[in-house]
């Protein structure tokens, strides 16, 4: 054995066992996801064929029970998901007041998009909600009718059926940087529609806004979102964030009201 081997680090039988125990659940994940999008492709082509026009994505429902911790975070992408106690309150806050005519968009928030999922879509008021997403991973989370792919570099290039039909809007920027920010608020105004007056069934308002960033950006909301407030809703992750988030919205609901911080 030569100086130069005795450098090399040797990992113990633990670590050892450790690795190989995190390899066998990416390969697992991978072999999951693989199963999952052929059956997603399977059903969608087979509805297309028969002409079939279903509000719900029956792939989803009848062969996963798909959760957010199904998808790796990739820190690259800026990905952290929500814990499940944020996303359930943000999805109660889409959700609340809503009609069956109310059209919903969750932006670069999946984790949100998933709690909704999760729910019996007997009991959602909606059934049109969209999630728009970089990574295509998601598609499988909404089924290829309800998923849009979004770049935050090209904010206004995504599917035209949207274009100024959304009513309720949750957009999570993916970094904390006024470019982005400025960008993803592009989009915004692109997705919603002009009538921000408009009622439900039950009399609430249709038009609802919803942005959740780092609170150092909160100069950027105001400019970006004027009609947008700091609420007192503290959104939290599954993993933990550095930064501190903020909840800035249009409305008050159940879930928050407006901060004496405006």
């Amino acid at each position: 054995m030569t100086e130069l081997d005795d450098d090399i680090p040797v990992l113990s039988a633990e670590s050892l066992a450790a690795l190989q125990e995190f390899r066998d659940e990416q390969k697992d994940r991978l072999a999951k996801f693989a199963e999952l999008y052929e059956g997603a492709e399977n059903e969608y082509s087979s509805r297309k064929e028969e002409g079939e026009k279903s509000n719900t994505d029956k792939s989803t429902q009848k062969k996963t029970a798909l959760t957010i911790d199904d998808f790796q975070e990739d820190w690259q992408l800026s990905q952290f998901w929500y814990s499940d106690e944020t996303a359930n309150i943000l999805a109660d806050a889409l959700l609340e007041g809503a009609d069956e005519n109310t059209v919903i968009c969750i932006v670069s928030a999946p984790s949100v998009y998933a709690m909704i999922k999760a729910r019996n879509p007997s009991t959602l008021p909606t059934q049109k909600i969209y999630l728009f997403e970089f990574d295509r991973r998601f598609a499988l989370l909404s089924g290829k009718d309800h998923f849009g792919f979004y770049d935050y570099n090209q904010p206004e290039e995504f599917r035209d059926d949207l274009k100024g039909k959304v009513d309720r809007l949750l957009i999570d920027p993916p970094f904390l940087e006024p470019e982005c920010q400025q960008k993803s608020s592009l989009t915004a105004k692109a997705l919603l529609r002009g009538d921000k007056k408009a009622e439900t069934e039950s009399g609430d308002l249709q038009y609802k806004l919803i942005s959740c960033t780092g609170e150092r950006m909160k100069d950027n909301v105001k400019k970006n979102y004027p009609d947008t407030r700091i609420t007192t809703f503290y959104p939290e992750h599954k993993n933990g964030l550095s930064n501190e988030f903020r909840c800035y919205a249009s409305f008050e609901c159940s879930r928050w009201r407006f901060s004496d911080e405006n």
